[in-house]
């Protein structure tokens, strides 16, 4: 079934954060719903759409912002209390506006994720997770990672209370009581959960959950271990899910699920014979997706898909055809309806426009008096900086809630600005002077008109480390700027895993001096991007890391007074120990440091950096040979006589020219890696090599693999 939906805009409120917006239950069959909607204003708005437009039921005063709305209500019945959170605070209104509630909670910081059940309730701040029922203390968890959402299986179908909560670090931890129950790993880090078909299917033990890197997949969470069901890979490279739900938009009685992501994607998909996931529809935004919910919005006996985005705009893409074709002949007659909102339309827009003319020309005048005082407009922005494993480059997502202007980039650390398919912005670089004041990287990205999302990709060196910063001002007056700064690690391309062969061989990097667990990990968390910033709990603690360029790993193990590092990689181990000898001697702690080098881990590493250095090799050579080929092409005219390597060449050109243009500075990275690594080992048997460096990029330059590796053994 093919399916059609049209985009409808309602109503736009303040900015707003994920799960925020719900569908009351509908009142009767076919009937349409009320939307309510909490944004950063502090603000809960209900509303109902009545001939086309957004009539008001109720409006709460501002206040602090709203981070979480949910719905609630005894169970097997109707959910239409509604429950928000606000700072520490849980406020509770029924559907006519009436506040029944205010719970302030226990919890010393804001509440970042909240589910309700029947007489039960979840929250969740940063670290920690509590359970409420009636209002009263039941259960508390403290997490070893970022909390980012937070379910509970069907009360409704199990008997027992089982909470998941979604963690930075990998994985979902699934409770029983105050008690860890079991850990089950996902394929990046999760920010929303929701029960399949919104009752967690047949079993009700069936969870879906979304990650920031794109990712959806679904689980079955049973009492004694997890049952993997499906997973999806994000070969079309999309954003991250925000928000999910479950809902049959093709009125085939079976429920679709609805994705949203940050990128402004809205995806539809169905399930095969194979209850496998299949992509029917997706339609972009131009700014994040931060709620989704099916339901009857719009016009009694059409369903549609509402989405609430970042900057608060409450759309719906209905099944209600928009246009009614005229035949041939025939005049196309709009609605007296219609006719009435195109005139109140114009008729808004007018006053508008001359609202705006006037307050321009109030402030320019009141702007040029003795006594004028300029106030600095307020402007949110929601950005993310993550590690992206496929290419091993952070992408940096800077959205504002109003048009932006011009972002300018700024970075006192060696790194590469990637090209990026979806960005529309000009960039143009300036001169930077790298020496005295350590500026490496200054760059203007001049965004179109209504750009209010703007995607960059960085690619850092690792073992060079410091601040990147954004300037981000965007089109409104008085012209005003925000700053956001953002680490760049000493081990950058390194992401947290939880599973490394510990058949490798392995360097290990030993420490030990009189310094506190807080303050190793402390020095772990300055050099590893992905460690939670809190001390962990316990006496010690493990992190395995994998290099997202080079696939090598690294195990950090730590406890008070010792340290012990290990990685097949001899640069890293390098890093750590320069790196952590200068943040020990800036808390003027003595530290033993000793190491024991494996030879054996140089030639694996050389065998690891071997097919992506011939890969891109070989990439190069194809690329010079183009321009030549396409030369004899035009001359020639039939190739046939071209030895099939040529041909391929020449079919495959435009892949193989996008291919080279997104890999910039590629092989310099893969040559100044191999270069890093012979310093290194000989660094540690206490010799200097660098005068040597220009023979090993000779030797580089006409690529072999034994050739090199008895260069590094002989050097």
């Amino acid at each position: 079934m093919e399916l059609n939906l049209n985009r409808v805009d309602y109503i736009q409120v303040g900015v707003t954060s994920p799960k925020t917006m719900r569908l009351l239950p509908a009142s009767g069959r076919r009937a349409t719903q009320k939307v309510v909607i909490g944004d950063h204003n502090g603000v809960v708005t209900c509303f109902g759409i009545k001939k086309g437009e957004a009539m008001p039921v109720f409006k709460s005063l501002p206040g602090q912002k709203i981070s979480r709305l949910d719905l609630g209500g005894a169970l097997n019945t109707p959910q239409e209390k509604i429950f928000v959170a606000i700072g520490s605070e849980i406020r509770g209104f029924t559907k006519r506006g009436k506040q029944f509630l205010s719970f302030e909670t226990n919890l010393t910081e804001s509440i970042k994720a909240m589910h309700i059940s029947g007489a039960d309730l979840f929250l969740c701040a940063s670290y920690i997770f509590n359970h409420y029922c009636d209002c009263k203390d039941q259960h508390y968890y403290l997490s070893g990672d970022k909390i980012n959402d937070v379910m509970c299986l069907s009360a409704e179908k199990l008997s027992r209370i089982t909470p998941i909560l979604a963690c930075q670090d990998r994985v979902l931890r699934v409770l029983q009581g105050s008690d860890l129950m079991y850990e089950v790993e996902v394929p990046g880090p999760p920010t929303v959960l929701g029960l399949h078909n919104g009752d967690g299917g047949d079993s009700g033990e069936d969870l879906l959950f979304g990650t920031s890197d794109g990712k959806l997949g679904l689980i079955q969470i049973t009492q004694a271990y997890p049952v993997h069901k499906w997973e999806t890979i994000n070969e079309k490279k999309r954003g991250g899910v925000l928000c999910i739900d479950s809902f049959d938009i093709l009125g085939d009685g079976v429920k679709e699920l609805l994705v949203g992501r940050d990128d402004g994607m809205v995806e539809i998909y169905s399930f095969d014979s194979a209850n496998d996931p299949v992509l029917r529809y997706d339609q972009a935004f131009s700014e994040s997706i931060m709620s989704i919910q099916g339901g009857c919005v719009g016009k009694d006996g059409y369903d549609e898909i509402l989405t609430a985005t970042y900057s608060g705009w409450v759309t719906g893409l209905s099944t209600e055809p928009a246009h009614k074709e005229a035949g041939p002949g025939d005049e196309l007659k709009i609605s007296q309806e219609m006719q009435n909102k195109i005139a109140s339309l114009r008729s808004e827009l007018e006053q508008l426009q001359f609202k705006v003319l006037q307050e321009r020309e109030k402030y320019q005048q009141s702007a040029q008096s003795s006594t004028a005082v300029s106030a600095v407009p307020v402007f949110s922005v929601n950005e993310k900086f993550t590690l992206n494993r496929d290419d091993a480059s952070y992408s940096l997502i800077l959205e504002v809630q109003t048009a932006i202007d011009n972002v300018l980039v700024q970075s006192d650390v060696p790194v590469d600005l990637l090209d990026v398919d979806k960005n529309s912005a000009v960039v143009s670089f300036s001169g930077c002077d790298s020496e005295p004041n350590g500026n490496f990287l200054l760059a203007t990205y001049r965004c179109q008109a209504n750009t209010t999302r703007l995607e960059l990709k960085i690619r850092s060196i690792e073992g060079q480390y410091g601040t990147l910063q954004a300037y981000i001002t965007p089109r409104i007056q008085p012209k005003t700027c925000q700053v956001r700064q953002y680490q760049i690690k000493p081990l950058s391309l390194h992401q947290r895993t939880h599973v490394i062969e510990h058949d490798r061989p392995m360097n290990t990097l030993t420490l030990t001096g009189q310094f506190s667990f807080g303050e190793v990990h402390s020095w772990v968390v300055f050099c590893m991007p992905e460690v939670p910033e809190k001390t962990p709990v316990g006496e010690s603690v493990t992190f395995y890391f994998q290099n997202t360029f080079l696939d090598t790993q690294l195990e950090c193990t730590y406890r008070k007074g010792e340290g012990v590092f290990k990685s097949d990689n001899i640069s890293t181990i390098s890093i750590l120990k320069d790196v952590l000898s200068k943040e020990a001697t800036k808390k003027k702690i003595n530290l033993n440091i000793s190491y024991d080098i494996n030879e054996d881990s140089v030639k694996h590493t050389l065998k690891m950096i071997h097919p992506k250095l011939e890969h891109q090799l070989l990439l190069a050579k194809k690329v010079q040979l183009i321009d030549a080929l396409k030369e004899l092409q035009i001359h020639e005219g039939n190739m046939d006589f071209l030895i099939p390597e040529y041909r391929g060449i020449l079919e495959e050109s435009d892949q193989l020219l996008q291919e080279y243009k997104k890999q910039p500075a590629h092989l310099e990275r893969l040559y100044g890696m191999i270069t890093d690594l012979f310093i290194d080992k000989f660094k540690f048997k206490g010799t200097n090599v660098k005068s040597k460096v220009p023979v090993l990029l000779e030797i580089l330059d006409s690529y072999d693999q034994n050739s090199l590796m008895t260069f590094f053994d002989t050097a």
